[in-house]
């Protein structure tokens, strides 16, 4: 008897998730805007859909016309939590069976993907960059949640990884009560184009050894600049790599690079070629650590480099040590005229009230916030700020650790808390 009812119960779960299944599709069709469904593959979810949303391009100004934004979505169960994930970049990463966001994981919970616009396949036919503001791309953020809440209306969470995590803060900063809490990863809060806590936080990252040990080969693919300039032409021509700048200032600029995006992403230190390697084995490591696609007019990420110019902030860089060497008379305002659109070059003003905003937003409030960060990770330089006497403010930042930080990186003890904080969230 026993037996009998075990698979009776297995097989009403089992049409119980068919139905659901059914449903899923079914009233995503039914959403207003939504166009373009399609069913993808997934070794993690048991559902999951690619869409398109319409949105106003400007969304204090309808006449200026709409564009499909596209969101994947992840169905777990009506009875599960919804995570958000503010996405700053392109999404097809996202499309893959493989992929499972972390939150979603942990939480055993339903996940919304949304691409950022002006990026991949949510970029307007008439692309002018007036309208790729946060503003417009918080209200993007809102508009979609207000839509799914009619689908899943339990405990909500919003998150994102770096540019994404910036995106997280901004949009709770703007719409504070559309999400139960946030946890945005290695999300910086810059002061300006050119931050400035950065080149500091550099010249202390890491062991003094380590810190000479770098110097000493960016000072020496410098002495070699002449024998390293005709392997970067070539390396560029078969990467089909175009740029405004002379072959000599991008080499300036790759080196001078170098130690951000050495530490950004945990490079191993050890596989850095001592001073005596021969020249393509310097080249080589520099190729992989800093390469030239990063500032190529063809860099498929302009609309990032436009945003951070704009409202978002970056960061420079210390030339001081290596003043001889260069053949830029300056790094200063590289971003604008280096990594913009042709366009915009020379018109695009810095904005500082989207980061006093979130500024504003923490010092003021105590929304429940958990932000991981990584020790190492040059962006860790401009996080923010670590407000005293704010319970629900919580800031976890992984020892040694780089732009990868999560919460499953982090130590044990410090991932449980993590665990337990956001369970208790969601009871309440």
């Amino acid at each position: 008897m026993k037996r009998k009812c075990s698979l009776l119960l297995l097989s009403l779960l089992l049409f119980v998730n068919l139905v659901n299944a059914q449903q899923i599709q079914e009233r995503l069709a039914v959403m207003p805007g939504v166009s373009g469904i399609e069913k993808l593959e997934s070794q993690h979810y048991p559902e999951k859909y690619v869409l398109c949303i319409s949105q106003p391009v400007d969304h204090q100004n309808p006449s200026a016309g709409t564009f499909n934004q596209r969101v994947i979505v992840a169905h777990v169960g009506y009875d599960r939590p919804t995570v958000m994930v503010t996405e700053g970049y392109g999404g097809a990463y996202a499309m893959t069976p493989r992929y499972q966001e972390e939150l979603s994981k942990l939480l055993n919970a339903n996940l919304i993907f949304v691409e950022h616009r002006y990026f991949l396949e949510s970029t307007p036919k008439s692309c002018d960059w007036d309208y790729l503001t946060v503003e417009n791309s918080v209200n993007d953020l809102h508009r979609i949640n207000t839509a799914f809440k009619e689908i899943y209306n339990g405990k909500w969470i919003t998150t994102g990884i770096s540019k994404g995590g910036q995106t997280t803060c901004l949009y709770r900063a703007y719409f504070p009560d559309d999400v139960d809490f946030s946890v945005p990863y290695v999300a910086p809060l810059n002061r300006g184009t050119e931050d400035g806590r950065h080149e500091v936080f550099l010249r202390k990252v890491g062991t003094r050894k380590e810190r000479k040990q770098i110097e000493a080969y960016q000072k020496e693919l410098f002495k070699r600049k002449a024998e390293m300039i005709p392997l970067l032409t070539e390396f560029c021509r078969a990467n089909k790599l175009q740029h405004r700048i002379s072959m000599p200032e991008l080499f300036d600029y790759c080196v001078l690079e170098y130690p951000f995006a050495l530490w950004q992403w945990g490079s191993d230190r050890s596989l850095m070629p001592s001073a005596d390697a021969e020249t393509h084995q310097l080249f080589d490591h520099l190729m992989k650590v800093s390469g030239p696609d990063y500032f190529a007019d063809n860099q498929p990420n302009v609309s990032f480099f436009v945003q951070a110019a704009r409202e978002l902030g970056y960061y420079g860089y210390d030339t001081r040590p290596f003043k001889k060497y260069l053949t830029i008379k300056s790094a200063r305002n590289y971003l604008d005229h280096l990594m913009l659109p042709a366009e915009l070059i020379g018109k695009v003003d810095y904005r500082p009230e989207s980061s006093r905003k979130v500024y504003d937003f923490l010092k003021e409030n105590d929304p429940k916030m958990i932000f991981i960060y990584g020790e190492a990770d040059p962006w860790t330089a401009s996080r923010v700020p670590d407000f005293k006497g704010k319970a629900n403010q919580q800031i976890y930042i992984q020892p040694e650790g780089s732009h990868a930080a999560r919460i499953q990186t982090m130590p044990e003890e410090i991932k449980q808390q993590i665990l337990a904080q956001m369970d208790a969230w969601l009871e309440e």
